[in-house]
């Protein structure tokens, strides 16, 4: 029986069946595209009339990204919309108005950060004619009482950053300290796991600096010791590493250590060997690509995405934080994630190309292998703004696979599939306007500050 009611007089109003829709497909359930047909005229175009409504132009717009490969009336409704949106840009009269359709149109609210969407709609909402001081007092207080928490994760971050000394002894390497807790908090919130945000900072801390290593720093024979070292997870093998490489492996050994430790003291179950593979394989995908550097080699497209949604560490951050939030464990979840299952490939993937068109330019003049957009060009002979979009079409197509695995029965935990989402979510919010994590005092800096730094002025205090 289907959750949702068909209600006539809801039919007709776009607004409010939008919303559901996109409510219902958030949690997971499979409502039917048809629900829009009545909007439609007898040959299956939108009426043009709807285009008068613009809150049920934008809730229609957003529903639409909820979409999965099949469904063309979504992909119809996603066109209709963005032309009559951008439309209403060009006439309204009302700024505010204006700024909250631009704001869609920029990126929808299903591929956006979640926390940062909320402190940008909490200010929206404060210039809302008729707005609810109280519900907007209340959002304030929530808001400040999470960014505290998020302060002290920060501190025990901060401590241990300086305390591995990587950031003094590695001059080379980016030191992104705050940048790496801000992808944490893209990926997972919430007050209650402070433990997985604080570990995932650590992770991608670790991943920027052996990155570094890769790209810009090591000589290939020094990078093979390195892959070598990591696939045999022993200890004793930093004895064959140069003297730089060997407090980025001990750190690296002993943090992943640590966590298998408090996995096996909570849960009793032993996971060094999924963690280790994980990061295995990064580093072998690493260094197929130092090697095409090195040979001058430019591969196809589909060679480099089968090593790139790799390479790009979204498989081992996600393998790890489906430890991290010690979700209950299934041999089938343990399958799937040693698989790389769908959900995994598809939020590495939107990772990949969301990193490759924010970063390519920057990273090929410090010496980097070709990214997508290089590879199309030289295969298909495409000019850059065509290569371009064809990566934004793939994003595209992926969110939409991505969101049917949303809708189907999975091992996994809603905890997990809506970290996979959120990890997407946040590669589109870090490269939207170029490489926000590597190149300092761009957009990330003021994002930071909105998120971390300054708390959002209230009327009371909190009590």
């Amino acid at each position: 029986m289907s959750i949702y009611s068909h209600n006539n007089a809801r039919r007709e109003d776009l607004y409010a069946t939008a919303l559901e829709f996109r409510l219902l497909r958030q949690h997971g359930y499979k409502i039917p595209q048809e629900i829009f047909n009545s909007f439609q005229d007898e040959v299956g175009n939108f009426k043009k009339c709807l285009c008068e409504d613009w809150e049920g132009m934008l809730s229609l717009y957003e529903a639409s990204f909820l979409s999965d490969e099949s469904e063309d009336i979504l992909q119809n409704a996603r066109d209709f919309t963005t032309t009559c949106l951008r439309k209403f840009v060009q006439q309204s009269q009302d700024q505010n108005l204006s700024n909250l359709v631009s704001h869609a149109l920029e990126i929808p609210l299903h591929w956006r950060m979640l926390r940062l969407e909320t402190r940008w709609f909490i200010d929206v909402y404060e210039r809302k004619q008729g707005m609810n001081p109280l519900l907007l007092e209340l959002a304030k207080l929530d808001f400040n009482n999470v960014q505290m928490i998020h302060q002290n994760d920060l501190k025990h971050m901060s401590r241990w950053w300086r305390s591995t000394g990587l950031g003094e002894k590695l001059s080379f390497a980016r030191d992104r300290l705050m940048e790496n807790f801000f992808w944490s908090i893209g990926v997972i919130f919430k007050p209650q796991f402070s433990y997985c945000r604080r570990m995932l900072t650590k992770l991608t801390a670790l991943i920027t600096t052996i990155d570094d290593i890769y790209d810009v720093y090591g000589t290939l024979d020094e990078l093979e010791l390195f892959t070598d070292a990591v696939q045999r997870w022993d200890v004793n093998a930093v004895e064959q590493l140069p003297d730089y490489m060997k407090i980025c492996y001990l750190s690296l050994h002993n943090s992943i250590n640590e966590i298998a430790f408090d996995f096996l003291r909570e849960q009793g179950i032993h996971i060094v060997p999924y963690l280790k593979r994980a990061w295995a394989n990064l580093c072998k995908s690493y260094l197929l690509e130092a090697r095409w550097y090195y040979n001058g080699y430019t591969p196809s497209l589909q060679e480099y995405i089968d090593n790139a949604w790799i390479s790009i560490s979204g498989p081992v951050i996600l393998i790890h934080a489906f430890f991290l939030i010690n979700s209950p464990i299934s041999n089938d979840a343990l399958k799937c994630l040693e698989e790389y299952s769908s959900i995994i490939r598809c939020s590495s993937m939107i990772f990949r190309f969301a990193d490759d068109l924010g970063t390519s330019s920057d990273e090929l003049k410090r010496g980097d292998v070709p990214k997508s957009i290089q590879c199309y060009m030289h295969e298909t002979g495409a000019s850059e703004k065509e290569a371009r979009d064809h990566i934004r079409f793939l994003i595209s197509e992926t969110w939409k696979e991505m969101n049917e695995e949303k809708c189907t029965d999975s091992p996994f935990s809603e905890t997990f599939i809506s970290i996979a989402f959120n990890l997407a979510r946040m590669a589109q919010c870090m490269y939207q306007h170029g490489d926000g994590h590597g190149i300092e005092d761009r957009e990330t800096k003021d994002r930071v500050v909105s998120l971390l730094v300054q708390p959002i002025p209230c009327l009371n205090k909190v009590v």
